[in-house]
């Protein structure tokens, strides 16, 4: 059960795809720029690297090594597929958001490599339990950006519109004086800098907390 428990949870902090690994980096600043972008890209990569890495887990001994890389696309691109039909006929407004990064996460770096590293070598339950982790930290760590730059740069928390409400929540500080960097490339380049140095440095202590005698 450990086993099982070090699986899920590997990527949302130990090996966080975003912070750790640092896969993933286009869609990671392309799409950051509002909350819903954020949880939207994120459960549309859940969604494709869970059903890929179960169905590539159940397919390993069948395909040939020599194909394995094209097999492992058109797997992905299959799911990516439902994904758009999906976020086309339900929300179609986040579906022009995130324009073109969503078709292109047949070629996200984290399903791939999660393909070839971990689902080709391992059993269904454990693929299927890396796949969420991985799938768990990528979104935290997308919604944390996003969060981060939204409300500093435009002083707003955009989330999905219910009814007469149009999902966006004023941050009153920084909508009056906004930090506009934050909403450009370099702020979103800028903030993974300081994000990935407080992953580095808390890694760093929890490591000497486990070696300390």
């Amino acid at each position: 059960m450990s086993a099982h428990i070090k699986e899920l949870t590997k990527g949302i902090f130990r090996e966080n795809p975003t912070f750790i690994i640092m896969l993933g980096m286009c869609p990671t600043l392309a799409v950051t720029t509002q909350v819903i972008n954020a949880l939207s890209m994120g459960a549309g990569v859940l969604f494709v690297l869970f059903f890929s890495n179960v169905m590539i887990s159940l397919l390993k001994n069948v395909i040939p090594d020599c194909v394995r890389i094209p097999c492992y696309v058109v797997i992905i691109a299959s799911f990516v597929t439902v994904v758009e039909m999906i976020f086309h006929a339900f929300v179609p407004s986040v579906y022009n958001a995130l324009g073109v990064y969503l078709p292109l996460i047949v070629v996200n770096c984290i399903i791939l490599g999660r393909a070839e590293a971990f689902a080709n070598k391992n059993s269904v339950l454990d693929s299927a339990l890396d796949a969420i982790g991985m799938g768990t930290g990528f979104t935290l760590a997308l919604t944390l950006i996003a969060l981060i730059r939204e409300a500093s740069g435009n002083g707003t928390v955009t989330l999905l519109g219910i009814g007469d409400w149009n999902g966006v929540i004023n941050i009153p500080i920084f909508s009056k004086w906004p930090v506009k960097v934050m909403s450009l490339a370099a702020g979103a380049l800028l903030l993974m800098g300081y994000l990935k140095a407080f992953f580095i440095w808390k890694s760093s202590v929890s490591v000497k907390k486990e070696v300390k005698p």
